[in-house]
């Protein structure tokens, strides 16, 4: 079938992208699902500094690509051996597939799946294969799901079954915001009630781990950006404190109200530079993680000294170390008793063709999540 879709076929294009065109809508040939592959009806695609940094070259990806990892849909058609799901069901994209057979699902380690992980730097679904043809040459996908497109084939193991009275905006954004950001909290910290907690870096997935801290009881919750706006909004969403990251007296202030620093500081800016101010700003016994996708050339340096006297962790959390299966599912039901209200993480939304806008506002950190309509309404 013919559709249209956005395609990358270079990174690294001068600012502002409403200029250079870095992204163009081209209509492209998408092949029929194979087996255990879903055709899906892209409804709402969240904008993503994921999808930026390929953008920008600060995460090479095999070029050309289809861009888009967090949407949502309806299924149309399955392939041979599907059962999973059926056409008109509602799905919610994940941007890694998971086998379900490696060592690390078998431990429950989804995020960690090989497979998934091999597809994705390849370019392919799950299956090897590509979709997506545009004058003649195969077309990249974009962590197995494509999703700034009209249509999306994805392996069915990319996709997650969802009721349908959930508003398809809304439901995007399970796909990376709140997945990576909430999960990060509540499954790759683990932090309890009363937990004394900060978050350095307040986009999409950062306000989201504000949203996970408040909903399990962590007190204090710390926020840190750069941007004062971004700070009374994670006030707004239940942070007890808020503080610039520029301010020079930030670590001896939250070690004061933390009595000696945080147990636990999650780093969701991207910046070696943050994950740094993230590791001064947590306590004796405390633990720094980073779900943060820096520069691949950032480095970060520490002393093993604390690590030992300090007992300190060091821990990265990708895709928040969820399961998808059971942890979208799990908060989309926090949403809908009210305990997760991630529609105040909503920027906006916006048609396909203002795809390059898009990412302008979200290079200049204007939005926290803008959501793309690929027909118009969702």
């Amino acid at each position: 079938m013919k559709i249209r879709s956005a395609i990358l076929r270079q990174s690294g294009l001068p600012k502002p992208y409403t200029e250079s065109r870095p992204i163009e809508l081209a209509e492209v040939e998408l092949t029929a699902p194979g087996p255990d592959e879903v055709l899906v009806k892209i409804m709402a695609a969240g904008v993503c500094h994921s999808d930026l940094s390929a953008i920008n070259g600060d995460r090479p990806r095999p070029l050309p690509v289809a861009l888009g990892h967090e949407a949502s849909g309806i299924v149309e058609e399955v392939g041979p051996g599907v059962t999973s799901v059926a056409p008109g069901d509602h799905v919610v994209m994940s941007f890694l597939p998971i086998c379900g057979e490696c060592p690390a699902c078998a431990e429950g380690r989804a995020s960690l799946c090989g497979p998934g992980y091999a597809a994705n730097a390849a370019g392919t679904l799950l299956s090897g294969r590509r979709h997506i043809v545009c004058e003649g040459v195969e077309v990249n996908h974009h962590s197995g799901v494509s999703a700034f497109a009209e249509y999306a084939v994805v392996s069915r193991r990319s996709v997650v079954r969802i009721d349908a009275d959930l508003d398809l905006v809304h439901a995007a954004l399970f796909g990376c915001a709140v997945m990576t950001g909430v999960g990060a909290v509540m499954n790759t910290c683990r932090i309890r009630p009363g937990d004394s907690t900060v978050v350095v870096g307040l986009g999409g997935v950062g306000l989201a781990s504000i949203l996970g801290a408040v909903a399990i009881g962590a007190d204090p919750i710390i926020a840190v950006d750069m941007i004062p706006a971004k700070l009374d909004l994670a006030r707004e969403l239940g942070a007890t404190h808020a503080f610039l990251a520029s301010d020079p007296d930030i670590v001896d202030k939250v070690k004061a109200i933390t009595r000696g620093g945080a147990r636990y500081a999650v780093e969701m800016a991207g910046s070696a530079r943050a994950f740094d101010l993230a590791y001064r700003l947590t306590g004796r016994g405390g633990t720094t993680v980073t779900a943060g996708l820096a520069n691949v050339n950032s480095r970060f340096e520490i002393s093993p000294l604390p690590l030992v006297g300090e007992e300190r962790t060091i821990k990265g959390s990708y895709m928040g170390s969820c399961v998808p299966s059971r942890d979208i599912p799990r908060y989309i039901g926090m949403f809908k008793a009210g305990k997760l209200p991630v529609q105040k993480l909503l920027s906006g939304t916006s048609p396909l063709d203002d795809i390059n806008l898009a990412f302008d506002r979200l290079d200049r950190a204007e939005v926290i999540r803008q959501i793309l309509l690929p027909h118009g309404t969702a």
